[in-house]
């Protein structure tokens, strides 16, 4: 009978402690979910590739992985300011195996975006690297990693230039505050759906047909800036 007592004694003690344990659980689990979403260390974090909706009419393009629904901007967001020893325009020209593009980069309504392609740009950053995505709307490339995946993090600069044929922007993931700081894509069509959701930091001015002409693994040669 008292070894009978003292195993009961035992499983009552147990049952407290896990309860206890339970409870702590539960608190910490509630503490964590109410804080504030941390940016992700790096690019292997998010998926940086563009998906065309079904109906462009219907939201934003979504990423790999990313759930529905259009990422919420209250409207265009303020851009940075020119920079000190940046101008409000450069031309650009980026060689690719299947030809030249001309574009004109914005240097006032992205400044930050435009020297940082511009610094990738004349360290040869760009050379021999792949368009990794071709779709009939748009073109994608400047992944170091060929994939969609790589690359680093930058601060997103939205403005009010729509995207239409030939616009310059930068890929991004879900957060719609942090873009990537080396996939780039040109529209190969109007894609409003973009608009004041993804950085637009340039216009192509002469080789839409390049563009248009683009498969995947098409190679980047070189990007020079003037």
């Amino acid at each position: 009978m008292k070894k009978f007592h003292y195993l009961l004694f035992v499983l009552i003690i147990g049952v407290f402690v896990a309860i206890i344990y339970s409870n702590q659980m539960q608190n910490g689990t509630t503490t964590n979910a109410t804080q504030t979403p941390t940016i992700p260390p790096d690019g292997q974090t998010m998926k940086f590739n563009l998906q065309q909706p079904e109906k462009p009419d219907q939201g934003q393009p979504q990423q790999q992985g990313q759930a529905q629904g259009k990422p919420q901007a209250a409207g265009p967001q303020p851009t940075f300011g020119v920079e000190a020893g940046m101008r409000a325009s450069y031309s650009a020209v980026i060689k690719t195996s299947k030809g030249d593009i001309e574009a004109i980069l914005y240097g006032k309504e992205a400044p930050k975006t435009v020297k940082n392609f511009i610094t990738k740009s004349e360290s040869g950053f760009y050379k021999n690297l792949l368009f990794h995505r071709v779709e009939d709307w748009v073109v994608q490339g400047g992944d170091p990693l060929g994939n969609g995946t790589g690359g680093g993090l930058m601060q997103t600069e939205l403005n009010a230039r729509p995207f239409t044929t030939g616009s310059l922007g930068i890929a991004r993931g879900a957060d719609i505050r942090v873009s990537n700081d080396s996939q780039f894509f040109i529209t190969k069509t109007d894609a409003t759906w973009l608009d004041q959701q993804y950085i637009n930091f340039g216009m192509v001015t002469n080789g839409m047909d390049v563009v248009n002409s683009m498969k995947v693994g098409d190679k980047i040669l070189s990007i020079s800036v003037k």
